[in-house]
Parts: structure tokens; sequence; C-alpha cells
């Protein structure tokens, strides 16, 4: 009873046969060398599949008619017109035919598209009669005979529709970050946050109330051991110290380690009160208030290609925010390479021209301004909105009549490299700026920044943050929005170190031509990089290579960088030039000759140069032999191939921040604490001390101008009598797990506990009672932290609640304590 649908059975013959041909050459090309099996013997040719799809039913569509006794069933029914983006043809279309009695339905895949349709059509403020389905169709269509008219959103917007299949569980969004703190091997060194720096020592089942419990075994000094119950997984981090010394381990019980917490959070008290002032003065300062948004903004969002990741609808949402309220924004988007910050700077700045105010966009380089400028100037095609680009590619000419047009109001958007720094540059009415890649720029530029920025909006986009800005987006001095959600489709870009080796340039460029893709090697240094040329030439004849460095007159690079982006060569031998921004899908494969001279976010940014489109890509770090490196070049290359997975450039940067040091925004004194008790407890009471002068002395200053009740934040711990816990039949890994534990015991909601427990019936199977009792007591946990107990115990058919002296009078003499007591 198998049904078999078949485009033009004719047709499929056909191409059987053609198939059948080639395969009959190929043999007979290799069959003298090798006995093969025969193509007539291996695969179905045309004469059989008629023979073979006979005995079943058969849909033939597309307009075959190769079946004598067939019956043709036939619907009045055309796909969806095209209608280019013409809003006014829509409105038309939709109202003539609701005149003629159809039914209209708009269906979109996204909410927010049908929003966007619903802002559109009332901003136009005519009647559009249409009834909006959120669902997901391939294509739309209309129906002659039912009357019914189906249009998609992706066909109004023409934007590219991916088919989706059934969602799998969103993991929890951190887990990227966390990714390397969770996966705790035995040996590791761990913070525990009440008893300091211990060494991990693996999973151990121990009995509490009589009953089994996974617990974490952790070693102290002269090997004390603490058994930490999986529900508390949360007071440990992995630690990652400074420079990858191996850190002081404490001693159970001694007070050092609540002394040098104390005496860390102090400290950081002081740098904080410094940065608050200076997030004060930005506070104080009265910027633009940008208007809501209009149906431009709304329209030109919708035309958008590709399906918005959930980061960067997200990050869109908050620097709306931002430029709606009347402070100037200070914003860090820090979204890997090829996560489409391009896009969420397109729409800022589009938001600002729209209310009349100029954009600058600084970039790093100047092919980097080009490409922008293109990028830019297609975007906003159908726009009311003019862009322009100053570097050293235009004639002092071209220069001059840009910065006319600047100064004079009749330029929007301006894109450059520094010389949009210049005293020369003028603008009229300037309401955003925005820096490509910051960490590019020097001192000098930066100060120059400052003068730009004193009330002027600020947005920031960046790969991988130079370990200041980070430190201080991480202090809450800076806003930032992080994309870590890769576009559908992206794949990891599969990184190896390799010493100088002509077999693997030989076959890591021949294997990319032979798949119809480009190569780029990185070769720093201009003396030489003709030489390096020969040597790919020599290696791999026939590839047409040309070279391209920041040496060359201006049009000559450009043409080079033209040919290249058009296909016109295979391998292009470059300087660290292409390392910012260039988006060539094409290019799938890059080798960076002497990578240990590199800095960390220069590596990863020319990484992020092959990769952009759905094809796997490779990257080729060549260096000397590891083991001759010193130790920081060598760390380098561990952290660049460790992080090859998408989204890592925020790791990358954190990975940073530990070789270097934070930088002189921690003073040279503190990065010793860094070392003494790890990053990520650095941060926990980070946090801590800047909570506490947010309640504290700064409580005015940093309040948002909504009441905002102090909230309490209370941990709870939960020891149960039954057995809790994940058993080594349901999961056998060690590594998943602790990872699992992990994820569960930092969950503080019943909705994401809902999805992780779907998840691992998804993966695992049923639940046996002692997992469903682990969902069970992190429900306990869940409902004592909302009523701010901090621990909770189980004896038979009783229930235990503790709650802290910290909690203050106020909490036990409010209504909520005595609802609890009641």
């Amino acid at each position: 009873d198998t049904r078999i649908w078949i485009t033009d059975a004719d047709r499929c013959k056909l191409n059987l046969e053609k198939a059948m041909e080639r395969a009959v050459s190929a043999y007979a090309r290799v069959s003298e060398q090798v006995a093969y099996t025969p193509p007539a013997d291996l695969f179905v040719g045309p004469a059989d599949l008629k023979r073979l799809i006979d005995p079943f039913h058969v849909q033939e569509f597309d307009g075959g008619t190769s079946f004598p006794e067939r019956i043709v069933i036939s619907w009045d029914m055309i796909p969806q017109p095209s209608f280019n983006k013409n809003f006014d043809l829509i409105t038309s279309n939709l109202q003539g035919n609701h005149r003629q009695g159809y039914h209209n339905v708009i269906v979109a895949g996204q909410a927010t598209q049908i929003e966007r349709l619903h802002d559109i059509f009332a901003d136009r403020e005519q009647e559009v009669p249409h009834q909006p389905i959120p669902l997901e169709l391939s294509a739309g269509f209309v129906d002659k005979d039912l009357k019914l008219l189906v249009y998609t959103d992706h066909e109004l917007f023409e934007r590219y529709h991916r088919f989706r299949l059934k969602d799998g569980f969103q993991k929890n969004k951190q887990a990227l970050t966390l990714k390397e703190l969770m996966a705790l091997q035995p040996g590791d060194f761990v913070v525990h946050i009440d008893h300091g720096v211990g060494q991990f020592k693996g999973l151990q089942r121990i009995e509490m109330g009589g009953k089994l419990q996974d617990a974490v075994r952790i070693e102290y000094k002269n090997g004390d051991l603490l058994y930490v119950n999986i529900g508390a997984l949360y007071k440990i981090s992995k630690y990652k110290g400074k420079d990858g010394t191996e850190p002081k381990i404490n001693k159970l019980g001694s007070d050092a380690w609540s002394n040098l917490k104390r005496k860390t959070k102090a400290q950081v008290k002081d740098i904080a009160k410094d940065l608050i002032a200076l997030y004060a003065k930005r506070k104080a300062e009265k910027g633009f208030q940008f208007s809501p948004d209009t149906y431009l903004q709304t329209e030109l969002e919708a035309s958008f290609l590709y399906e918005d990741t959930p980061d960067q609808a997200k990050a869109t949402e908050e620097f709306k925010v931002d430029m709606e309220s009347e402070n100037p924004m200070d914003r860090l988007i820090c979204g890997d390479v090829g996560f489409g910050k391009t896009e969420i700077a397109i729409r800022a700045a589009f938001k600002a021209v729209t209310d009349s105010k100029q954009v600058a966009i600084l970039v790093p380089t100047t092919i980097l301004a080009q490409q922008h400028f293109h990028t830019f100037r297609d975007r906003l095609r159908d726009f009311p909105c003019t862009v322009d680009y100053v570097n050293r590619f235009r004639t002092a000419k071209q220069q001059t009549e840009t910065l006319k047009r600047l100064e004079s109001g009749k330029l929007d958007i301006l894109i450059g490299t520094h010389k949009l720094l210049s005293k020369k540059t003028k603008f009229h009415d300037l309401g955003l700026l925005i820096i490509d890649e910051e960490q590019k720029f020097g001192v000098s530029a930066k100060e120059r920044l400052k003068e730009f920025r004193a009330n002027v909006d600020t947005l920031t986009l960046t790969a991988t943050p130079i370990p200041r800005t980070l430190h201080f987006s991480l202090m809450g001095a800076r806003d930032m929005s992080i994309m870590m959600t890769p576009p559908p489709n992206r794949r990891p870009v599969q990184t190896e170190v390799q010493v100088w080796n002509n077999d693997v340039i030989q076959e890591a460029i021949g294997a990319e031509i032979a798949r119809g893709g480009q190569s780029f090697v990185i070769h720093n240094r201009v003396k030489d990089i003709h030489e390096i040329a020969q040597r790919v030439r020599d290696l791999v004849p026939g590839a047409r290579v040309a070279v391209g460095h920041g040496q060359m007159k201006g049009d000559d690079l450009e043409q080079v960088m033209v040919q290249f982006i058009e296909g016109e060569f295979d391998v292009l031998i470059a300087t660290t030039i292409i390392e910012s921004g260039l988006d060539i899908p094409n290019a799938n494969t890059i080798i960076i000759n002497n990578a240990h001279m590199f800095g960390l976010s220069d590596l990863h940014q020319m990484r992020g140069r092959v990769g952009r489109s759905n094809i796997k890509a490779y990257c080729y770090l060549l260096a000397p032999p590891v083991h001759t490196l010193p130790e920081d070049g060598r760390r380098r290359l561990q952290a660049i191939e460790e992080y090859a997975d998408l989204g890592s450039g925020f790791n990358v940067a954190m990975r940073d921040m530990d070789i270097r040091g934070a930088g002189n925004i921690l003073g040279a004194e503190q990065s010793g604490f860094i070392s003494e008790i790890g990053f990520h407890m650095y941060h926990k009471i980070l946090d801590e001390a800047l909570q506490e002068l947010r309640d504290g002395e700064f409580s005015e200053l940093l309040d948002s101008g909504t009441p905002n009740p102090k909230k309490l934040m209370v941990e709870a711990t939960v020891e149960p009598d039954f057995e809790a816990r994940i058993t080594e039949t349901y999961v056998s890994n060690v590594t998943e797990r602790i990872n699992l534990y992990s994820a569960l015991s930092a969950i503080n909601d019943e909705e994401t506990l809902e999805t992780l427990t779907l998840e691992l019936v998804d993966r695992f199977g049923d639940m046996p009672k002692a997992v469903r009792n682990l969902v069970w007591s992190i429900k306990l946990k869940i409902a004592a932290q909302n009523i701010y107990a901090e621990k909770v115990k189980t004896r038979d058919k009783e229930v235990f609640l503790y709650f802290s002296n910290n909690l203050g009078e106020e909490f036990y003499q409010a209504p909520t304590f005595s609802t609890i007591m009641s």
C-alpha cells in the first residue's frame, strides 16, 4: 500500500539514462586497472524503473503524462504573485481580492513578522482585510475554487525561507559560555563559594538519610574532603586563574578564604566607585531622544533576507530602548564573526536617519570601509537615505566633495577609517557613532572618539572585545548584548595547528579548488610575500594566485579584491588587511603562516573570513613546533584550536583576558586576586559588590526611575530523604551526568525545568523513579526560593524550612512571612 510520488516519469527516465551513460564511461576508464562491479549490476537503469514502480499507486505531478490509464486531478490554483516589496501593490491586491469575495490569509513563521505587517498596514492608514495566522509555509497560493488566498510573509518581503524541522529543545542559553566550566574533569581545580579553591575528584555516591545520593567530591589541603550535594552545584565553578598558574589550595575550616573574599570585595568596590562615577557622568548627560519606530523602520527589518536569530532580535530590541531613552547610549554588541552584527548596525543607523540625524561608522581597514559601503548601500537602496565612504581609495577631490555634502547635511551615513576622526570632518548633526572592532584603534584615536562621544549615542561592534572593554561591560559600566546563536546552517571551522608542510598546503588548496571554492593564505610580511605566492604556484600548478597587501596602490588593491570576490582567483595571498569583516562566502580554506606571531583576537577574526556559508571550512595555523614556542604563543594557539565552535568569540576574549590579564582597569594590585580566587569567583564577588553599591550609596544614580523594591536573592539547597539522582543505567557517561546536574541545579523557574525534563525523556527515554525524584526536589528548591527559604529538608511526611538571619526585620514582619507561618 505504499504510494509513490514522482515528477514527470519520462523526465526521470531521461535523467537516469544520462547518469547511466556517465557511469558506463567512467567504468570503461578504470576497469582495466581494477576489477570493479559493472554499472548495470550496481544501478537501477531506466528500463527497470517502470517495471519496479508499476505494482504501486503512483502520483505523477508537474505535468507528467507517462501512464495511459490515468486519472487526472486538477486544481484551479496559482502560486502567490510577486509584489517586489511594493506595499501599495500588496494593499490594492488584497483589497481587490476581498471585493471579489476572496478570504485573505497571511501566514508567517515568526510572530514578529505578523506584528511588522500589522504595523506597516496601520501606518499606511488603509483598511487591509486579512487574517494573520502564525504558521510556517514554504510558498503561498491562490485557490480560485475555494476563493481562498494564502500569502506567506517571506514571499511578500522577498526573504529566504528556511525549512524547519520540529525545533529541538532550546538548550540553556548560557550553555555556550559555560560549556568549558561545565566540562569538569577529575583533577581540575574548582572554587567553592564558601570554602575556596580545591581539586575536583569526580562524582561519588554517598548515603544521606538512609538513601543513596550523588555528590561532588572536592579535595582540600592536607587531603581534607568536602562532599557537595548536587543540588548545590551552583556554588562551584571551575577555577580559571591568570596565566594558567596553579592556584594555592585552601584549607577547610580556616578563615583565610573568607578574609580574602572580604579584601577582594573592598578593593573591587573602590574600583567600581570610579567606574560608577564615569557611568554617572554619562547618565547626567542628556542625549538626543529618538522617536519610536516608524513604518519605514519596520519595512527595513522585515526585508532582511534571513530570519533573525533570537539574539539578533534581542540585540535589536535593546539598542532601540537605549536610543529612545534620553541618556546617550553606550552599548557593546559582542557577536561572533558572521553572526549578523552588521545587520544590527544597519538597523540602528537607519533609525537615526529617520529622525534626521547623521551617522558615523568607524572601521579599521580601507577594504572594510568599502565593503560596508556596498552592504549599507544595497540594504538601504529602497529607502530615503544617502550613504558614502572615505578611505585612501578615494581621490582627494572625491573626499572633499563627500565632506562638503556631510557638512551641509545632504549625506546621512558616512563610513570611514581613521580619516573620519580628522579635524576636517564636520558633521551637520551627528546622532549616532558606530565603531566596528574597537580593539583595532590606537590610544590617540580613542581620545578623539571621547570628544565625539560626549553626548552622541554609541554602538560598538566586536567579535572579541579587548579585555578592558569586556571588563567594563561585565562590571555593568557599559551595556552589553551578546550574540551567541549562529545563523541557520552555519558550521564550525575545523582548525588545526601544523608546522609549514608542503603536503598540507598542497592538499588544502588543491581540495578547495576541486570543490569549486577559494582559499586565503595569510603572510604578514610584505618583504617576502611574493616568494610565498611563488611557492603556492609551484605547489599547486594551475591555481590562479593573487597578492594583496596594504602597501599596494589603492586602485590596484581594490582591483585585486574585487576580482577575488568575483571568483577570478582561486588563492589570495594577503597580509592581515583581510582580517576584518570581509564577506566572501565562496572562500572556505584559510592558511595562516607564522600564526604564533598574531594575537588571539586577530587569529579568531582571520578564521572568521571562512565558513560564512553552509560549506565545511578549514583553518590551518602554521607555526614552529609547539615545544619551541614561548608560553604565551603556545597558549594562544591552543586556545584558538580549542575554541573552534560557533559563537566562541566571547570565550576567546575571556581566554585573552586570562592570558594577558585584564588590563589597567584592574590596576596591578588587582590581578593578584584573580590568580588567587579564580575568574568566575572574582565575577561573583564583583557582582555582589556592585549590587551593594547599587543598593547603598549609589542607589539614586543607578535607579532606573521605576520603583524597584530591593530584590532578595536566595539560593536554596534541598536535603531530601528519598533517592534523588541520575542513575548510571539512565545516563552512563559521567561528564554528561555532571552537565545535567549542573543544568538542573542552575534552574530557577518551573518553565525551564519542564523544558529540560522533556529533553531528558526525549534523549534518554522514560525517567526511572530516582530521576523523577530529582526533578521533584528541584521543584521543591524553586518553591523554597520563591518564599526566601535557604534550605529544605524532607523527613518522611514532614518538610522543614530554614530561613536566614540576613533577611532582616522587614522580611519577618512582612505579610509574606505571616502567610508562610499560617
